[in-house]
């Protein structure tokens, strides 16, 4: 993704921002190696966001749900597995992690993920039920489990 600089201010603003469903069209959670995007509205309809979740070929386990706002910049991005995450600061964060815009910074900040935000990081439809609560999508699209 490219870095595209907006304020915190602004940035803070989106992730609470609640998002609507485009349509109702049927979406199908990704199986091994594959990806889906989906569009996401404010309710005034004068911000697009997309709601990107992408899955590992090789590991099924590793999966990566994302929130974007003006197709480019990533507001929130939760990582399930992979390697430990070097911050800006030469902190590594080691596990399933959150990232979070931060000016300057864009989304190369994580965090650990908080237990009371996610109740079950095992379960990844959960997880995607969570996410979207933690994104503020409250009218959500319509996904079809079928996890492997």
């Amino acid at each position: 993704m490219v870095d595209i600089e907006i304020s915190q201010e602004e940035a803070d603003a989106l992730i609470q921002m609640p998002k609507y469903r485009l349509n109702d069209d049927t979406w199908h959670f990704p199986g091994r190696g594959t990806s889906i995007n989906i569009p996401l509205l404010s309710e005034d309809k004068r911000n697009n966001f997309v709601l990107d979740l992408w899955r590992s070929r090789l590991e099924l386990n590793k999966i990566t749900y994302q929130n974007r706002a003006h197709q480019m910049i990533i507001l929130v991005r939760l990582d399930l597995t992979g390697k430990p995450h070097k911050n800006p600061d030469d902190e590594f964060i080691s596990g399933p992690h959150i990232h979070l815009y931060r000016e300057g910074y864009a989304d190369k900040w994580a965090y650990p993920v908080a237990s009371d935000s996610f109740s079950d990081l095992t379960d990844l439809w959960q997880t995607l039920k969570d996410f979207m609560t933690y994104c503020n999508i409250v009218k959500e699209p319509n996904i079809i489990a079928g996890i492997e």
